[in-house]
């Protein structure tokens, strides 16, 4: 066996039609399915099932009792040929489950690179999430849920199917999230509502502090009531003042503006 060959422990069972990458480590007791690509590196600790047509991307590495790529939770669902595309140098940790995609949502559940699931946490069918991610432990993401870039979720939280996380974003612990949460905002309470910017996030990640600034005059300013405007007509007002050309600004802005199922997660009335 030469040095970029996988190892495969014994007791692994490896289904004929599997892919397995140059120095993938495949531990005790897992069990990868036929449809299933590993790229170079993977590592599965232990007792692991990777079942689907799932794509692993190069460095992920899985801790034991996950199972990834395995049927949607979804009564609608019939065994349709759907899939999981899981990006690289994730770190998914023990017990995580990530269902496959359906084919009412599009047919696949996408995870970008960089991405934290702590123990316990479950991506839903249809979840689309970006780079960067983290979600701590025993959190629950429903189907059709999109995350984008940068966004971290405590514990025991809770995100309803269909709802959108803005980039940049910190959701508190305990929180049921039902509503769509612009980019680079905090959000708390169990029932959550809108805490401001997301201060920290964005000194982490070297957010000017003018750019800061014009984020919170912005966040006012959406959702502060001004005379009998409405909601749309404030921000219709904003999308034109040219004060607001920051691209962390006209990310919220566009995030606002795109179609949703949902409304925003607002700051208590």
């Amino acid at each position: 066996m030469n040095k970029l060959s996988p190892a495969i422990h014994p007791t692994a069972i490896i289904e004929d039609g599997a892919t397995i990458g140059n120095s993938c480590k495949i531990g005790p007791y897992c069990c990868v399915g036929s449809d299933v690509i590993l790229d170079d590196s993977v590592i599965l600790e232990s007792h692991i099932v990777i079942s689907g047509k799932t794509f692993i991307g190069k460095g992920t590495k899985i801790w034991p009792f996950a199972s990834v790529g395995s049927d949607p939770q979804d009564l609608k669902y019939a065994g349709e040929k759907t899939a999981l595309t899981i990006g690289q140098h994730n770190l998914i940790r023990e017990c995580v489950s990530i269902s496959v995609g359906t084919d009412g949502g599009g047919g696949n559940t996408s995870i970008g690179n960089n991405c934290l699931f702590m123990l316990g946490s479950h991506v839903g069918h249809d979840c689309k999430l970006g780079d960067n991610i983290v979600i701590a432990n025993n959190s629950a993401i429903a189907g059709h849920v999109t995350i984008e870039d940068n966004v971290n979720i405590g514990g025991l939280v809770g995100v309803h199917q269909f709802c959108r996380i803005g980039e940049g974003a910190m959701i508190g612990a305990h929180a049921m999230v039902s509503k769509d949460v612009i980019p680079f905002s905090l959000i708390v309470g169990m029932r959550p509502v809108l805490s401001g910017v997301n201060l920290v996030g964005l000194k982490r990640r070297g957010c000017e502090k003018e750019t800061i600034k014009k984020l919170v005059e912005l966040f006012s300013k959406i959702f502060e009531r001004q005379g009998k405007m409405s909601f749309q007509e404030r921000l219709e007002a904003i999308d034109k003042d040219n004060m607001y050309e920051d691209n962390e600004v006209q990310k919220v802005l566009e995030f606002m503006k795109k179609e949703s199922a949902r409304s925003f997660v607002a700051p208590k009335s």
